[in-house]
């Protein structure tokens, strides 16, 4: 019988193993060349643009710039000298985990790509987020990272 429980658990471990080797890309895709972080973006003030060495420019923008939480927003990508398969917007908290949250995007033509999500509610007034645009090419993924802050309702806007 403990035999049984050994390989039982042997199979599980395995099994395991196999899912997380399977996810992980998922999760933590490679990418081949990421923007810079601008520190000077304000996604609240308007769409942010991420310049890639080498060239190629990813401009990204949220509806309301208000950026409420738990409030359907609209997603718009512009690509210059990218030529790009598919776009998704990674979603993660800074300093806190609040859930996988990767909308994709919709073609609209000439570098144009569209969506709509939602930001998930914090138990913090005011929590930063990193938007990481991920960007699928022949290549493999190019990204830009956009940070930005949200607050509850009712809560303040912290100040810089």
């Amino acid at each position: 019988m403990n035999r049984l429980w050994i390989v039982a658990a042997l199979m599980f471990l395995a099994l395991a193993g196999v899912a997380a080797y399977k996810v992980l890309p998922l999760l933590y895709p490679e990418t081949v060349r990421v923007a810079p972080l601008d520190p000077d973006c304000d996604l609240r003030a308007g769409p942010c643009v991420g310049v890639l060495s080498g060239g190629g420019r990813i401009s990204f923008g949220i509806k309301p710039e208000t950026i409420p939480v738990v409030t359907p927003l609209e997603f718009e990508v512009n690509l210059e000298q990218i030529n790009a398969s598919g776009v998704e917007v990674d979603f993660q908290g800074i300093g806190m985990n609040m859930g996988f949250n990767r909308p994709k995007l919709a073609a609209r033509g000439e570098g144009r790509f569209t969506g709509n999500g939602m930001i998930p509610v914090c138990i913090s007034d005011a929590m930063e987020w990193e938007a990481k645009v991920l960007v699928y090419t022949d290549d493999g993924i190019v990204a830009a990272p956009f940070r930005f802050i949200t607050v509850k309702p009712g809560a303040e806007l912290p100040e810089k």
